[in-house]
């Protein structure tokens, strides 16, 4: 455990995972409060799947040009901004809900702008790491990191579950704010993330674009995973993000929903402690092939509304879920080289988060034509079959711990 620990001995280290785990705090309460914002504004599903996917689709949109930004300006300040700007959005949102002037045209503009600000923010925060501690710590580095996300995922989960029942969307959103505005603060005390390149050594922003871009394609075992994922991550938004809110508002609750999402962030947190101990040859090849177990929490939401096989269903989840994103994120690390990686971390981010949206916004129309557990069972089966197609690929079943 002491050696798991030792990146913290590094004060910029911790100031970031303390930043990303806060700004993972707020993340996590986000898209509970407001999907029960929208649901009390409307009530309808379709209306709640635009909410939510105009945010991803601003995410992505801008996804690549926040990578760009990231290699070329120091990625603290970009982290300090982008806090800031979420702090001011979710404030106004907050307002709007409770003040009783939010419609669903105000709510998709403001998701609009607050994805706008994390597709700015998360290239930067995933290629700052390596910048804080020396490479000998990168691994348990990631994992320490994933653990304060993870903290803060299942905290805020259980919270916005918490004020959603008790309170109301609209003062959860407005700990949203508080909790950004917070981040901005922890990131304001880091001193590394590189400078501005002088004027002489820059060159325009979409010759650095197609330099990134042609990083990511040279390598297969990176693109083979992302197309993986944007196939698992369009049916698990779909699943969890607008139908598990539906189901839940008609079965077991709001507050239980939450819950359910804090038992599967539990889940990732003892994944990351997991992730940080296991040493295999091949670390990415386990994380792909456990992925399969995302397809779990969508077969028992078609299957019961019974808690108790629920919350085994998320924990396992996110078990799993964690030993990939752990391995992910050293291969990239170890791999990639560091003036390059943020904009890889975009096209990776892009690629894996662009059918999201397209998840988000079908889910409701296809529920309403097929029914909500015909839906969630074609999902889980398109999750299983991403995940044995991804293993076919030698180069991501042979690619090593250590840099291949």
């Amino acid at each position: 455990m002491s050696q798991l620990l030792h990146p913290l001995r590094h004060g910029d280290f911790r100031r970031l995972v303390g930043g990303r785990s806060l700004n993972h705090f707020a993340n996590a309460m986000a898209p509970i409060v407001l999907s029960f914002a929208v649901l009390d504004l409307t009530g309808s599903v379709v209306d709640l799947g635009l909410v939510v996917g105009a945010r991803s689709v601003a995410n992505v949109v801008v996804l690549l040009f926040g990578g760009v930004l990231a290699d070329r300006l120091p990625r603290r300040l970009i982290l300090q901004g982008t806090s800031a700007a979420a702090a001011v959005v979710q404030a106004v949102i907050a307002a709007a809900v409770l003040l009783g002037f939010a419609s669903i045209a105000v709510l998709v503009v403001l998701s609009v702008a607050n994805g706008v600000v994390a597709a700015a923010s998360l290239p930067a925060v995933a290629a700052l790491i390596p910048q804080t501690v020396p490479p000998d710590e990168i691994r348990p580095a990631n994992a320490v990191a994933r653990v304060g996300v993870n903290l803060g995922l299942v905290t805020g989960a259980s919270t916005a579950g918490l004020l959603v029942g008790f309170s109301g969307p609209g003062w959860g959103i407005a700990v949203n704010a508080l909790l950004f505005a917070g981040s901005a603060l922890c990131y304001l005390g880091i001193t590394v993330g590189g400078t501005a390149r002088p004027p002489e050594q820059r060159t325009h922003p979409l010759t650095d674009l197609l330099e990134g871009w042609a990083e990511f394609v040279s390598r297969t075992w990176v693109w083979v995973v992302v197309v993986q994922f944007l196939v698992v991550n369009a049916a698990v938004a779909g699943g969890l993000h607008v139908l598990g809110p539906t189901i839940a508002d008609r079965t077991f609750g709001r507050t239980t929903w939450g819950l359910l999402l804090a038992a599967q962030t539990a889940g990732a947190l003892l994944g990351a402690l997991i992730a940080a101990r296991t040493r295999v040859r091949h670390p990415l090849r386990l994380g792909v092939a456990v992925t399969a177990v995302e397809a779990v929490p969508l077969l028992a939401l078609a299957g019961t509304s019974n808690p108790v096989p629920l919350v085994c269903a998320m924990v396992a989840n996110g078990i799993a879920l964690e030993q990939f994103a752990v391995a992910w994120d050293v291969s990239l690390q170890e791999n990639v080289p560091a003036d390059k990686l943020a904009r890889v971390y975009s096209c990776d981010a892009m690629g894996s988060f662009i059918a999201i949206p397209l998840g988000e916004m079908a889910a409701g129309p296809i529920s309403t034509r097929l029914g909500t557990a015909p839906t969630l069972v074609a999902g889980a089966a398109l999750v299983v079959a991403a995940t044995a197609a991804t293993l076919l690929s030698k180069d991501v079943r042979g690619l090593r711990a250590g840099g291949s």
